[in-house]
C-alpha cells in the first residue's frame, strides 16, 4: 500500500510563535519586548470533547496527531479521516473513520501529571508503558559534544520571548525535527506527530528536551521507540526509576561540554575525556 493512500487529510494552520509588545523597565523607560504566544486550543473527537491543549499554535495538527497517538486513542493514520483546526473557534476536530474503542473509558481514567501547564494521561498508559523495553544505542561523548553545539543555533522563540520550552529528534549530531512550545509535553507531541507523519522510526534516535525529565517525558519518549533522552534540565525520581525499567539511556544537565549521566553509561563511549591533572594524591609528598 502506498503510506501515502494512509495519510488524514490536515489543515495548515500554523501561527507566527511570538507578539511584539512594549514593556517598562527599572527606570520606567519603555523598552519594546517579544512574547510567547500562547493559545487554547480544544480537541474535539468525533465531536466529543476530550482535552484543551495550550500552545504557540505553530505546529497544531502535528500537535494533535502526536497526542492522539501519545494517549493511545489512536493505532494507525489509516484510522484518522481528518484533523481540522479552526484557530477563530480554538478548536481541534478529529473525525475518524470508525470511532475510537473505549473512548469513555479512556477519559474516565487520567492522571494530571507534572508537565508545564500541566499535561494529562489518559486511560492505563502508565500501566502498559512498563511493558516496553527499548534497545540500548550506542553513543560516543564527542558525539554529545557535537550534538550539544549544533542545538545552541536552534531555540529561536526562546531566545526572542523566552517562555517556552524546545524539543529536537536527533539522529547522530544533526537535528532531523526541533520545535518550541509553551509546554514540553506540546512539543514531544509535535515531535511524535511529524515522527508518525513522515514514517520516521525511534530505534537510532535521540529525543532533546530543555525541560526537565520527568516519568511523563519518559512515557512518551518510550512510545516514539527512543532509547536517549537528552535534557540541559534535571531529572525526577519517578523519571529515572522508570528509564531504569524500560531501558532508556538518560542524560542530562547537558550543556557546553558538561552532562550528567543517570542511567545508560555502559552505552557511551568516552572518546573525548579531558587529561586528568597530574597534581600527586594529597598523601604523596613533592620532591
Amino acid at each position: 500500500m502506498n503510506p501515502k493512500s494512509e495519510l488524514p487529510v490536515l489543515t495548515d494552520t500554523a501561527l507566527p510563535p511570538s507578539h511584539p509588545v512594549t514593556a517598562w523597565d527599572e527606570y520606567g523607560e519603555p523598552r519594546e519586548f517579544d512574547i510567547a504566544a500562547e493559545q487554547a486550543l480544544t480537541v474535539y473527537i468525533d465531536k466529543r470533547e476530550v482535552v484543551t491543549l495550550m500552545t504557540l499554535g505553530t505546529h497544531p495538527e502535528l500537535l494533535v496527531l502526536g497526542f492522539l497517538k501519545n494517549q493511545g486513542f489512536v493505532q494507525h493514520l489509516s484510522d484518522i479521516k481528518a484533523i481540522q483546526v479552526v484557530w477563530d473557534v480554538n478548536a481541534a476536530a478529529v473525525t475518524t473513520v470508525n470511532g475510537v474503542d473505549g473512548l469513555e473509558e479512556k477519559l474516565g481514567k487520567r492522571t494530571v501529571t507534572t508537565g508545564c501547564g500541566q499535561g494529562t494521561v489518559f486511560g492505563r498508559i502508565m500501566e502498559d508503558v512498563e511493558r516496553i523495553k527499548i534497545a540500548p544505542l550506542a553513543l560516543q561523548q564527542s558525539g554529545i559534544y557535537s550534538l550539544l553545539r549544533n542545538l545552541s543555533a536552534h531555540n529561536d522563540v526562546y531566545k526572542r520571548a523566552g517562555a517556552v520550552h524546545g524539543c529536537a529528534l536527533c539522529e547522530g549530531d544533526e537535528i532531523v525535527f526541533f520545535t518550541e512550545d509553551v509546554g514540553r509535553h506540546n512539543a514531544v507531541d509535535a515531535i511524535c506527530g511529524h515522527m508518525w507523519l513522515n514514517h520516521i522510526p525511534g530505534a537510532n534516535k535521540v529525543f532533546y528536551t530543555t525541560g526537565r525529565l520527568t516519568s511523563e517525558m519518559v512515557i512518551k519518549v518510550a512510545q516514539m521507540g527512543i532509547p536517549v533522552l537528552l535534557s540541559r534540565s534535571g531529572v525526577t525520581q519517578a523519571g529515572l526509576a522508570l528509564a531504569q525499567r524500560i531501558g532508556i539511556t538518560m542524560i542530562a544537565r547537558a550543556k557546553g561540554r558538561h552532562f550528567l549521566v543517570y542511567h545508560g553509561r555502559e552505552h557511551i563511549a568516552m572518546d573525548a575525556v579531558p587529561a586528568r591533572s597530574r597534581r600527586p594524591p594529597p598523601d604523596v609528598k613533592r620532591r
